[in-house]
């Protein structure tokens, strides 16, 4: 009857571990049995794989997750975007673009007090009842990266080696890569110790950005599937062992915080090996939609926002251009949209269908089809806020990168213009829901949604969503 009558007098708490990237086919079942604290948290709750937005990745889905709302909502279709509809101007989306309200800022309304660490999108910083650390945007320790500012200064004293991401992540080096991303987890998660310890919260947050870059950056050292993967090698372990790594620390943390505290550990999206590049300007080149004034010279490569600083895109006879990364964006040359458009208003729809139809069809280079999935940002998000693509690809579905660089012999390469990286992002991630007032009894939930998170936290901690959040309360 104590423990009850103490469940029912002590405030609902929410701790939250962000691992961004992380597999659900590792920690589910590959890695089960070697991560202890994490499948015990699972057998106590609920859990299962969670739908991340379109585009998946961190930027925007960290903040599609925390504020409920899709990335046309949010204006946001990836770490760089289009500023207006001229042909060059991009911006870099941090903070100051994220213009709805995230978990801690209804929970500042409220006058719960929060502790965020990490969480992408929060540099520069603002302020909130509670404290906050940056995010992986953040320049170096020389900003002001905390919230109170005071903060900063006691981070320092904590970890004054404290770093916001591996700059680096795509190197050969992969000793110097391995002994980087232990070296920032582990500062990062000296302050969330200290921070445990010291301060009041309602709502505590970390996100680590290390299992992405050690996805990144060691994947095909792992999976007997990836076309580089040699059985035996050095590193055929470092995945493994840095989940064992993060598994023992939320151990630890468990351990700190209060048996009544509810957890989540959630990741963004997932993570899939990379079988190559479509090199989507290249292939627009060839197919006469980028018109160029001289040809890309084949072994020379270039970057096509270097040929628009240069001058050298032909836009009275351009009809589409695209930018690459883990996706590909396509956009279309519109009279009265773009300054030196060409396809008329009428003809838009007609154009953006035969592109769809075509990008889709693109074999791999065998031959054969890969399953490529091609979006209309206005069939997928419930609004369309900024300047969005005109066509989001899924190469692969997500098995393929997008390469945005011309110059190549081919529209295909296996290997990545912007540096070693032989690893995509995947559309699942997971969740794990641990609430000891409501045991889920180890249930694993199908169908959840990147969206479902905000919803459900605000919940647990008593405060209703709000009507225009597009998620729904998990728990």
């Amino acid at each position: 009857m104590k423990l009850l009558s103490f469940f029912r007098r002590s405030p609902p708490r929410v701790f939250v571990v962000g691992l961004d990237c992380a597999a659900p086919e590792l920690v589910f079942d590959r890695w089960r049995a070697d991560l202890p604290n994490l499948s015990r948290l699972a057998a106590g709750g609920l859990w299962g794989e969670l739908q991340s937005c379109i585009p998946a990745i961190t930027v925007p889905a960290w903040s599609s997750m925390l504020s409920s709302r899709d990335p046309g909502v949010l204006g946001i279709y990836g770490f760089r975007n289009r500023a207006d509809t001229s042909y060059g101007r991009m911006t870099t989306a941090n903070a100051e673009h994220v213009k709805e309200k995230r978990v801690w800022d209804y929970l500042t309304e409220a006058g719960k007090r929060s502790v965020v660490i990490g969480v992408p999108q929060t540099f520069p910083v603002k302020p909130l009842n509670g404290c906050l650390i940056s995010d992986f945007l953040t320049p170096g320790r020389h900003s002001p990266f905390a919230y109170p500012p005071q903060l900063k200064d006691e981070v320092l004293r904590i970890a004054p080696d404290y770093e916001f991401d591996v700059k680096e992540f795509r190197t050969e080096d992969k000793d110097w890569l391995l002994k980087q991303i232990y070296a920032m987890t582990d500062a990062r998660f000296k302050v969330v110790d200290e921070l445990l310890a010291s301060e009041p919260w309602d709502f505590f947050m970390v996100m680590e950005i290390g299992v992405d870059r050690i996805h990144h950056g060691f994947w095909s050292y792992h999976d007997p599937h990836h076309l580089r993967y040699q059985p035996g090698n050095l590193y055929e372990r470092a995945i493994h062992d840095y989940y064992v790594h993060l598994d023992a620390k939320i151990g630890a943390w468990l351990e700190m915080i209060s048996e009544d505290a509810i957890v989540l550990v959630v990741s963004d999206h997932g993570a899939k090996r990379m079988d190559g590049g479509i090199c989507l300007n290249e292939w627009l080149w060839r197919e006469g939609y980028l018109v160029l004034k001289e040809a890309p010279q084949p072994g020379r490569i270039v970057t096509l926002e270097k040929l628009i600083e240069q001058d050298a895109v032909d836009w009275s006879r351009t009809r589409a251009w695209g930018s690459g990364g883990y996706y590909g964006r396509v956009f279309l040359n519109v009279q009265g949209r773009e300054p030196e458009g060409v396809i008329p208003p009428t003809k838009y729809e007609a154009v953006r269908d035969e592109l769809a139809e075509k990008l889709a069809a693109i074999p791999n280079h065998r031959g054969e089809a890969i399953g490529t999935r091609v979006f209309k940002p206005q069939e997928i998000y419930q609004r369309v806020n900024g300047v969005a693509p005109d066509l989001i690809v899924y190469f692969g579905d997500l098995s393929w990168r997008s390469v945005g660089s011309l110059g190549h012999d081919g529209i295909y390469t296996f290997d990545n213009d912007t540096g070693p990286d032989d690893c995509n992002h995947a559309q699942n991630g997971l969740f794990i829901w641990r609430d000891p007032r409501h045991p889920g009894g180890g249930r694993k939930v199908e169908g959840a949604q990147l969206m479902d998170i905000a919803p459900t936290v605000l919940r647990a901690l008593g405060l209703a969503a709000p009507a225009h959040m597009q998620g729904r309360a998990l728990a």
